[in-house]
């Protein structure tokens, strides 16, 4: 049978959700636990994969195994083995073709700014002492949804086969204590949303001006966008598939 798995976890102390073969990554602690309570190689296939230090609200992965027969029991044991920041919220049968990635429609992130110095969000948010300012900040996001091809925000040397991206929401907007950069797209490009960020405070800086991110989208030229951000800031929040994923086969 095919299940889907609902997590979450901080990525400070992580490189990652991918397995790598030097650097401890939420893929390798979930699929040991996975692996010792289930009595066999549990194989994860995630939605898609944080970079070193981002955090996800909302992820989900694949896995085949026969039937669980208590669920919650095993959601249960799931959580006392797994360390703190890592937590699983639902694990649930889907049809066997169901696919963590490929059929995800819609991903959601968010990035995380502060403008007042707060020693509680040192390492789950961007600290920025100049002023900015965020309408200009919502005048340059806007024009990403003018565009499909975002080549100038993907990290160098990637072997994908397209840059393009269908770019649906995003906006800034003060969110109690901090300022939060919500962006929604079908798929991301590797570290697309931090590059976006960094041109976008670029813009609030007056560094840059609103209308001159049309330019650097133009360019397909990782150099004219701005730096990335550090990872702590971003949160990848929400991960949507079709109804049909979770209905139960025959």
């Amino acid at each position: 049978m095919r299940y889907f798995v609902e997590f979450s976890y901080l990525g400070k102390d992580y490189h990652g959700w991918q397995n790598q073969p030097n650097a401890i990554t939420v893929q390798e602690v979930l699929e040991k636990a996975f692996s010792t309570l289930l009595r066999e190689p549990v194989a994860l296939v995630g939605a898609g994969r944080t970079d070193a230090g981002v955090h996800a609200k909302q992820m989900f992965a694949h896995f085949d195994f026969g039937e669980i027969k208590d669920v919650q029991l095993f959601i249960y044991r799931l959580n006392s083995l797994l360390p703190d920041a890592i937590a699983v919220h639902d694990v649930f049968t889907v049809n066997p073709d169901a696919h963590a990635r490929f059929d995800a429609e819609e991903r959601t992130y968010e990035y995380w700014v502060l403008q007042d110095k707060n020693p509680f969000y040192g390492d789950f948010a961007h600290y920025i002492k100049h002023p900015l300012d965020v309408e200009a900040m919502n005048q340059a996001a806007e024009l990403l949804l003018q565009f499909e091809d975002f080549e100038c925000f993907s990290k160098s040397n990637t072997d994908v086969r397209t840059y393009l991206c269908d770019v649906k929401k995003a906006v800034w907007e003060v969110q109690g204590d901090k300022l939060v950069f919500t962006i929604t797209a079908d798929r991301f490009l590797r570290n697309m949303v931090r590059a976006v960020v960094g041109t976008l405070l670029e813009v609030g800086t007056g560094k840059t001006k609103p209308a001159h991110v049309k330019s650097i989208i133009n360019s397909k030229n990782r150099s004219n966008a701005g730096p990335s951000v550090p990872a702590k800031g971003l949160y990848l929040t929400s991960v949507l598939y079709p109804k049909k994923i979770t209905e139960k086969h025959g």
